[in-house]
Protein backbone atom coordinates (compact mmCIF):
# COMPACT_ATOMS: atom_id res chain seq x y z
CA UNK A 1 0.00 0.00 0.00
CA UNK A 2 1.10 3.65 -1.11
CA UNK A 3 1.37 5.72 2.18
CA UNK A 4 0.53 9.37 2.54
CA UNK A 5 4.06 10.36 3.42
CA UNK A 6 7.34 8.85 3.85
CA UNK A 7 10.60 9.46 5.09
CA UNK A 8 13.80 7.49 5.18
CA UNK A 9 16.97 8.97 7.22
CA UNK A 10 15.83 12.30 6.03
CA UNK A 11 18.43 15.00 7.60
CA UNK A 12 18.41 18.56 6.82
CA UNK A 13 20.47 21.46 8.38
CA UNK A 14 20.76 25.32 8.08
CA UNK A 15 23.59 26.85 8.29
CA UNK A 16 25.25 24.24 9.60
CA UNK A 17 23.36 23.93 12.36
CA UNK A 18 21.36 20.23 12.66
CA UNK A 19 17.07 20.71 12.01
CA UNK A 20 16.53 17.51 11.13
CA UNK A 21 18.41 14.13 11.85
CA UNK A 22 17.78 10.81 10.37
CA UNK A 23 14.33 10.95 10.58
CA UNK A 24 12.17 7.62 9.75
CA UNK A 25 8.58 8.69 9.56
CA UNK A 26 5.29 6.63 7.43
CA UNK A 27 1.81 8.77 7.44
CA UNK A 28 -0.92 6.39 6.45
CA UNK A 29 -3.78 7.39 4.34
CA UNK A 30 -6.33 8.94 6.40
CA UNK A 31 -4.33 9.41 10.05
CA UNK A 32 -4.72 12.03 11.69
CA UNK A 33 -0.87 12.69 13.07
CA UNK A 34 -0.18 15.57 15.30
CA UNK A 35 3.41 16.78 15.23
CA UNK A 36 4.48 17.41 18.65
CA UNK A 37 7.64 19.59 20.13
CA UNK A 38 9.40 22.74 20.99
CA UNK A 39 10.40 25.73 19.54
CA UNK A 40 12.81 25.25 16.90
CA UNK A 41 12.46 21.41 17.06
CA UNK A 42 11.95 21.28 13.16
CA UNK A 43 8.55 21.24 13.07
CA UNK A 44 7.46 23.92 10.75
CA UNK A 45 10.65 22.49 8.73
CA UNK A 46 9.03 18.42 8.15
CA UNK A 47 6.02 20.49 6.75
CA UNK A 48 8.14 22.24 4.18
CA UNK A 49 10.02 19.37 3.12
CA UNK A 50 6.98 17.29 2.39
CA UNK A 51 5.57 20.31 0.59
CA UNK A 52 8.88 19.91 -1.53
CA UNK A 53 9.81 23.74 -0.68
CA UNK A 54 13.29 22.72 1.37
CA UNK A 55 15.15 19.54 -0.30
CA UNK A 56 16.84 17.19 2.27
CA UNK A 57 20.90 17.01 2.99
CA UNK A 58 20.38 13.21 2.62
CA UNK A 59 17.68 10.74 2.72
CA UNK A 60 14.43 10.01 0.56
CA UNK A 61 10.81 11.41 0.56
CA UNK A 62 8.29 10.18 -0.95
CA UNK A 63 4.23 11.98 -0.68
CA UNK A 64 1.88 9.19 -2.26
CA UNK A 65 4.57 7.45 -3.85
CA UNK A 66 5.58 10.25 -5.69
CA UNK A 67 8.64 13.58 -5.41
CA UNK A 68 7.38 16.17 -3.62
CA UNK A 69 7.25 18.46 -5.92
CA UNK A 70 4.63 17.05 -8.32
CA UNK A 71 2.74 15.56 -5.03
CA UNK A 72 2.06 19.28 -3.95
CA UNK A 73 -0.86 19.42 -5.96
CA UNK A 74 -2.21 17.02 -4.03
CA UNK A 75 -1.68 18.82 -0.98
CA UNK A 76 -3.91 21.44 0.61
CA UNK A 77 -1.52 23.84 3.48
CA UNK A 78 -2.67 26.27 6.04
CA UNK A 79 0.49 28.02 7.26
CA UNK A 80 0.74 29.02 10.79
CA UNK A 81 -1.37 32.40 11.50
CA UNK A 82 -0.16 35.75 10.24
CA UNK A 83 -1.06 39.60 10.20
CA UNK A 84 -3.61 40.62 8.46
CA UNK A 85 -5.01 44.33 7.23
CA UNK A 86 -8.58 45.12 8.76
CA UNK A 87 -9.42 47.31 6.20
CA UNK A 88 -8.23 45.34 3.19
CA UNK A 89 -11.60 44.82 1.31
CA UNK A 90 -11.99 41.01 0.69
CA UNK A 91 -14.49 38.76 1.98
CA UNK A 92 -14.52 35.55 3.22
CA UNK A 93 -15.64 33.49 0.02
CA UNK A 94 -13.03 35.32 -1.96
CA UNK A 95 -10.31 34.80 0.47
CA UNK A 96 -11.13 30.94 -0.44
CA UNK A 97 -11.81 31.35 -4.25
CA UNK A 98 -8.21 33.13 -3.73
CA UNK A 99 -6.74 29.03 -4.49
CA UNK A 100 -8.21 29.10 -7.68
CA UNK A 101 -6.71 31.86 -9.05
CA UNK A 102 -3.58 31.92 -11.51
CA UNK A 103 -0.25 33.48 -10.36
CA UNK A 104 -0.31 36.16 -13.34
CA UNK A 105 -3.98 36.70 -12.53
CA UNK A 106 -4.40 40.44 -12.01
CA UNK A 107 -8.25 40.97 -12.03
CA UNK A 108 -9.37 37.82 -10.71
CA UNK A 109 -12.77 36.26 -12.50
CA UNK A 110 -14.18 33.28 -11.08
CA UNK A 111 -16.39 30.74 -12.47
CA UNK A 112 -19.22 29.92 -11.56
CA UNK A 113 -18.53 26.92 -10.30
CA UNK A 114 -15.64 28.22 -8.31
CA UNK A 115 -17.93 29.94 -6.22
CA UNK A 116 -20.40 27.39 -5.55
CA UNK A 117 -17.91 25.34 -4.52
CA UNK A 118 -16.34 27.88 -1.99
CA UNK A 119 -19.53 27.62 -0.56
CA UNK A 120 -19.56 24.21 -0.42
CA UNK A 121 -15.63 24.24 1.48
CA UNK A 122 -17.73 27.09 3.98
CA UNK A 123 -20.32 24.97 4.88
CA UNK A 124 -17.80 21.96 5.32
CA UNK A 125 -16.36 24.42 8.20
CA UNK A 126 -19.47 25.72 9.54
CA UNK A 127 -18.88 29.55 8.47
CA UNK A 128 -21.12 29.11 5.18
CA UNK A 129 -23.76 32.27 6.77
CA UNK A 130 -20.01 34.35 6.99
CA UNK A 131 -19.57 33.76 3.22
CA UNK A 132 -19.85 37.61 2.48
CA UNK A 133 -18.42 39.41 5.84
CA UNK A 134 -15.22 40.92 5.58
CA UNK A 135 -12.31 38.64 6.41
CA UNK A 136 -10.68 41.28 8.79
CA UNK A 137 -13.56 41.42 11.05
CA UNK A 138 -13.40 38.17 11.60
CA UNK A 139 -12.81 36.14 14.85
CA UNK A 140 -9.46 33.97 15.37
CA UNK A 141 -11.34 30.49 14.77
CA UNK A 142 -13.10 32.17 11.94
CA UNK A 143 -10.28 33.24 10.38
CA UNK A 144 -8.87 30.00 10.85
CA UNK A 145 -11.87 28.40 9.33
CA UNK A 146 -11.92 30.31 6.45
CA UNK A 147 -8.46 29.13 5.64
CA UNK A 148 -9.03 25.24 6.30
CA UNK A 149 -12.04 26.48 3.54
CA UNK A 150 -8.83 27.53 1.08
CA UNK A 151 -7.17 24.79 1.82
CA UNK A 152 -9.55 22.25 1.04
CA UNK A 153 -10.26 24.17 -2.63
CA UNK A 154 -8.42 21.85 -4.48
CA UNK A 155 -9.93 18.90 -3.00
CA UNK A 156 -6.34 17.53 -1.49
CA UNK A 157 -5.47 14.14 -0.39
CA UNK A 158 -3.19 15.83 2.18
CA UNK A 159 -4.36 18.49 4.64
CA UNK A 160 -1.24 20.20 6.31
CA UNK A 161 -1.45 22.65 9.23
CA UNK A 162 0.97 24.01 10.92
CA UNK A 163 -0.62 25.30 14.93
CA UNK A 164 -4.42 25.60 13.65
CA UNK A 165 -5.63 26.54 17.01
CA UNK A 166 -3.16 28.97 17.74
CA UNK A 167 -4.39 32.40 19.60
CA UNK A 168 -7.99 31.19 19.79
CA UNK A 169 -9.45 30.41 23.00
CA UNK A 170 -10.01 26.84 24.41
CA UNK A 171 -13.85 26.64 22.88
CA UNK A 172 -13.32 27.48 19.66
CA UNK A 173 -10.08 25.12 19.60
CA UNK A 174 -12.20 22.25 20.54
CA UNK A 175 -14.72 23.25 17.63
CA UNK A 176 -12.14 23.62 15.04
CA UNK A 177 -10.53 19.71 16.14
CA UNK A 178 -14.03 18.62 15.83
CA UNK A 179 -14.58 19.80 12.67
CA UNK A 180 -10.91 18.07 11.32
CA UNK A 181 -12.01 14.83 12.58
CA UNK A 182 -15.16 15.03 10.34
CA UNK A 183 -12.56 16.41 7.47
CA UNK A 184 -10.51 13.62 8.41
CA UNK A 185 -12.87 10.73 7.36
CA UNK A 186 -11.99 11.24 3.64
CA UNK A 187 -8.34 12.75 3.78
CA UNK A 188 -4.77 12.34 5.62
CA UNK A 189 -4.36 15.53 8.30
CA UNK A 190 -0.77 16.58 9.78
CA UNK A 191 -0.52 19.00 11.70
CA UNK A 192 1.76 20.70 14.23
CA UNK A 193 0.82 21.42 17.48
CA UNK A 194 1.34 22.25 20.92
CA UNK A 195 -2.21 21.37 22.02
CA UNK A 196 -0.59 18.73 23.99
CA UNK A 197 -3.94 18.56 26.08
CA UNK A 198 -6.29 18.63 22.98
CA UNK A 199 -4.88 16.33 20.20
CA UNK A 200 -5.21 13.00 22.18
CA UNK A 201 -8.78 12.94 21.79
CA UNK A 202 -8.79 13.00 18.26
CA UNK A 203 -5.67 12.23 16.17
CA UNK A 204 -4.64 9.14 16.36
CA UNK A 205 -0.81 9.13 15.70
CA UNK A 206 1.63 11.25 17.58
CA UNK A 207 4.98 12.33 16.05
CA UNK A 208 7.34 13.90 19.08
CA UNK A 209 9.84 16.06 16.92
CA UNK A 210 13.44 17.70 18.39
CA UNK A 211 15.73 17.17 15.57
CA UNK A 212 15.03 13.21 15.81
CA UNK A 213 11.71 11.88 15.40
CA UNK A 214 9.50 9.09 17.54
CA UNK A 215 6.06 8.34 16.41
CA UNK A 216 3.17 6.70 18.72
CA UNK A 217 -0.21 5.50 18.18
CA UNK A 218 -2.36 6.85 20.33
CA UNK A 219 -3.89 3.62 22.03
CA UNK A 220 -0.12 3.12 22.71
CA UNK A 221 0.40 5.77 24.93
CA UNK A 222 1.25 4.92 28.45
CA UNK A 223 3.41 7.52 30.08
CA UNK A 224 7.12 8.71 30.84
CA UNK A 225 8.63 10.85 27.86
CA UNK A 226 7.43 13.72 25.97
CA UNK A 227 8.38 15.49 29.22
CA UNK A 228 11.96 15.27 27.63
CA UNK A 229 10.44 16.84 24.46
CA UNK A 230 9.18 19.94 26.09
CA UNK A 231 11.42 19.97 29.07
CA UNK A 232 8.58 18.92 31.62
CA UNK A 233 5.17 18.76 30.04
CA UNK A 234 2.12 17.72 31.90
CA UNK A 235 1.53 15.38 29.26
CA UNK A 236 3.76 12.13 28.39
CA UNK A 237 4.96 9.49 26.10
CA UNK A 238 7.05 6.38 26.57
CA UNK A 239 9.46 6.12 23.10
CA UNK A 240 13.22 5.17 22.81
CA UNK A 241 14.20 7.56 20.80
CA UNK A 242 16.41 9.72 22.69
CA UNK A 243 15.34 13.65 22.38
Amino acid sequence: MINAVEFKDVSFSYRKQPILSNIDLIIEKKDFMAILGPNGGGKTTLLKLILGLLKPDKGTISILGMNPIPARQKIGYLPQAGEFDKNFPVNVIEVVMMSDLKLNSVFPKYKKQTKQKALEMLESVRIKDLAEKNFGELSGGQKQRTLIARALMTDPEILLLDEPTASVDITIEKDIYETLKIINETKTIVMVSHDIGFVSSYVNKVTCLNVCSCTHRIDEIKGSSIMDVYNGSIMTLEHECKL
